[in-house]
């Protein structure tokens, strides 16, 4: 792994790997409070994801330790009048959706707890992979709190609004193979090796154009949500700007004339 890039928080780490230094490896460091999120620790991941290197193309988000995030921190929960609470929510808002809608796609390498704002950052990530000491749960409702992460639009998105709504009613948890197949984890693998797996698809993602990975990031969720006609118009823009561009290009022409490789991609 190469010379780290300063950290923006003793709770945070950025690395940059790979070939061509293209993956950012952003990593919880928060082990004592098992990667509780803090607002201190919010605020860097804003900071990190709004400033990787220009040279990265994919990055990947872990936790050190036994887990990837315990969730909000409650130490630092104090009584907010309605502003305050909003504006708070808001700060959350703002660092994830410098994830979600950043420069790269992003890589989530999942272990042990991803609980509450833990499950709300991982659902910020465009690919997570979980291993098999996973667990997820939002006990916010037992807790006399709400998500206020963006959890209720994108966990809600994920595994479905009256899914989310029994978690957080009853404190229901879902092991790892639950996880997968409901959706709060596109990959499974065994346990210690999510973060390999993470790091292989990012290094995979990081050699397609990076024109198409941004429509792919930003154009896809949002026709997702659009009317038919609306999604069908966005559609045909970003496939125009996408193939316009000279990597593109180059990239048809390459295969056309037999020098790609056809071989599909196994998962």
């Amino acid at each position: 792994m190469a010379t780290p890039k300063s950290p923006r928080s003793r709770d945070l780490s950025v690395e940059i790997t790979g070939r061509e230094k293209q993956i950012a490896v952003v990593r919880l460091t928060r082990v004592a409070k098992r990667n509780a999120l803090s607002d201190g620790l919010i605020a860097a991941l804003r900071d990190a994801f709004q400033s990787l290197p220009a040279s990265a193309r994919a990055a990947v988000l872990c936790g050190e330790g036994e887990h990837f995030s315990a969730g909000l921190d409650l130490s630092e929960l104090r009584e907010r009048d309605a502003g305050e609470g909003l504006h708070h929510s808001r700060g959350w808002h703002a660092a994830l959706d410098a994830i979600q809608y950043g420069p790269v796609p992003v890589v989530a390498a999942l272990h042990g707890a991803v609980v509450g704002g833990g499950l709300e950052l991982a659902a910020s990530s465009h690919i997570r992979v979980a291993d098999a000491s996973t667990f997820y749960a939002l006990p916010e409702g037992s807790r006399g709190i709400f998500v206020g992460g963006g959890g209720s639009v994108r966990i809600s998105r994920l595994v479905g609004a009256h899914r989310m709504l029994d978690m957080m009613l009853t404190g229901r948890v879902y092991r790892a193979e639950d996880g997968e197949r409901l959706g709060f984890a596109q990959y499974l693998v065994p346990e210690g090796q999510a973060f390999a797996r993470a790091l292989e698809l990012a290094e995979r993602i990081a050699t397609n154009a990076p024109l198409t990975n941004y429509a792919l990031m930003h154009a896809l969720p949002r026709i997702a949500e659009q009317p038919a006609d609306h999604g069908l118009m966005t559609e045909a823009l970003m496939a125009a700007i996408a193939q316009s561009a000279p990597e593109a290009k180059q990239r048809v022409r390459d295969f056309l004339a037999g020098k790609a490789g056809t071989k599909v991609r196994k998962a």
